[in-house]
C-alpha cells in the first residue's frame, strides 16, 4: 500500500472539514462567530502548504490545500460580504 493513501485520507477528512462552515455562511448570511484574525492566518497557513507541496511535489498536499485555499477563501469573503450588510439590500 502506497503511503499516499494516507495523505489522500488526511486531504479528504481535513478538506471537506470546512464544508459545514461554509454551507452554514451561506444559508444563514452570516459569519459574526468566524474569527477573521483566524481565517487570515489559516490561509496564509494554507498558502504556505500550497507552496511546500509545490516544491516536494507532493498532490496530495497541493491537491487538498488549494481546494482548502479555495473554500477558506469563500467563507473570508462571505464573512466581508455579509458584514457591510451587503446582502440585505
Amino acid at each position: 500500500m502506497s503511503v499516499d493513501i494516507f495523505g489522500y485520507f488526511a486531504a479528504i477528512l481535513t478538506t471537506a472539514a470546512f464544508l459545514p462552515q461554509l454551507l452554514k455562511t451561506l444559508k444563514t448570511k452570516k459569519a459574526d462567530d468566524v474569527s477573521l484574525t483566524t481565517l487570515i492566518m489559516f490561509i496564509i497557513g494554507v498558502l504556505s502548504w500550497i507552496i511546500y507541496g509545490f516544491k516536494i511535489s507532493s498532490l496530495p498536499i497541493l491537491i487538498a490545500n488549494l481546494i482548502t485555499l479555495i473554500l477558506n477563501l469563500l467563507i473570508l469573503i462571505s464573512k466581508i460580504y455579509f458584514s457591510k450588510g451587503f446582502s440585505k439590500k
